[in-house]
């Protein structure tokens, strides 16, 4: 997704592994939310902040984000992100035809490695977006992509069975961050059902899971010539869907709105 702009990377599949056990070790619950509120408030403002505006993020995406319950709130024991084709002025003064919600631990919760997982069912269509993915704490001293960033999970509406993890710092962003694809293993799109998406972390490695299948491990050693690892310091957690976008292209006449973004739970261990 990215602090500043994003296209996805050259890629390969990745192959489809049996399930892969969680390694054991020490893991310690150190962070979770598990949107358990009352159906349609909103989420623990003490656990969750917003990135608000319709600016493009530096990708040509096409929605204002807000901070309104129509785009995130809790419904089932979820967080629902809606993304809605509507006519929107946000505070930022940009008139926009969709609207979505991106929602974000800065300064509410940061960590240095660990166990980061989230349950996640994802919407469907051409031109949405989602994401669960992180962005180093430094991103407002040093900026994007000093600051490191770590896509746990990305979908584009017209992979409706892949999803991506991808890492991205100085000299190795936007089209150039190591990736991976993941496909379903039983060729049923994403959309259909919650599948759990983590990465553990650890110092100079970072695993990447879906439904606990590990698809793809990263090193300093997969980073190109004369670029540096960015992760070893105090990451932040990000949810959100965007529309459009250089990356998914724009919603065409098969996209259907609203489309929701559902998270049952998302929680962060320690070794």
């Amino acid at each position: 997704m990215c602090g500043g702009q994003k296209s996805s990377a050259s890629q390969s599949p990745a192959p489809t592994p049996g399930p892969t056990p969680i390694p054991s070790g020490p893991w310690q619950l150190s962070w979770s939310d598990d949107f358990n509120g009352a159906d349609g408030s909103r989420p623990d403002e003490s656990l969750w902040t917003y990135d608000l505006g319709g600016n493009g993020w530096g990708n040509q995406e096409l929605e204002t984000y807000t901070s309104r319950p129509e785009n995130a709130s809790i419904q089932g024991g979820a967080l629902v992100i809606t993304a809605r084709s509507e006519h929107y002025t946000g505070s930022d003064g940009t008139p926009r035809d969709y609207t979505s919600a991106r929602l974000k631990t800065q300064g509410r919760f940061s960590q240095t490695y660990g166990r980061v997982e989230a349950r996640i069912q994802i919407p469907r269509g051409q031109g949405l977006w989602p994401a669960f993915w992180m962005l180093g704490n430094d991103v407002s001293g040093v900026g994007w992509p000093a600051c490191g960033e770590i896509d746990i999970m990305e979908n584009i509406g017209r992979e409706p069975t892949i999803v991506h993890g991808t890492i991205h710092g100085p000299g190795y962003s936007g089209a150039n961050g190591p990736s991976m694809l993941f496909a379903s293993p039983d060729g049923k799109p994403f959309a259909d059902a919650y599948h759990l998406y983590a990465i553990e972390w650890e110092q100079n490695e970072l695993r990447f899971y879906v439904d606990d299948h590990l698809y793809v491990t990263r090193k300093p050693s997969d980073l190109p010539g004369g670029t540096r690892w960015v992760f070893d310091h105090d990451f932040f957690i990000i949810l959100n869907v965007a529309v459009g976008g250089s990356w998914p292209g724009n919603p065409d006449g098969t996209a259907v709105f609203p489309q929701q973004m559902k998270v049952d739970y998302v929680k962060v261990y320690r070794r």
